[in-house]
């Protein structure tokens, strides 16, 4: 992974083979406010998410898992 590059998306990223120690973290372009920021890093070969307010809860997915998440965001799968 290029770290001097900022993705678009973050599923764009291609696996970290050999991590550095920590994840380096990015606030969302949707994120609106202080405090109320949603965060993505690819680390360790997994795409992480967190919320600003609480970094300690971290969630991670595959990149293609990801992917296929977003693309049934923006075609409307979960919509309720």
């Amino acid at each position: 992974m290029n770290t001097s590059r900022v993705p678009e998306n973050p599923h764009d990223l291609s696996p970290n083979p050999s991590p550095s120690p920590r994840p380096r973290w990015r606030k969302s372009s949707h994120s609106v406010g202080e405090g109320q920021c949603v965060e993505v890093a690819a680390w360790g070969g997994l795409v992480r998410l967190r919320e600003s307010d609480d970094p300690d809860a971290v969630l991670g997915a595959a990149p293609a898992v990801w992917a296929a998440f977003v693309r049934g965001v923006k075609a409307g799968l979960y919509d309720a």
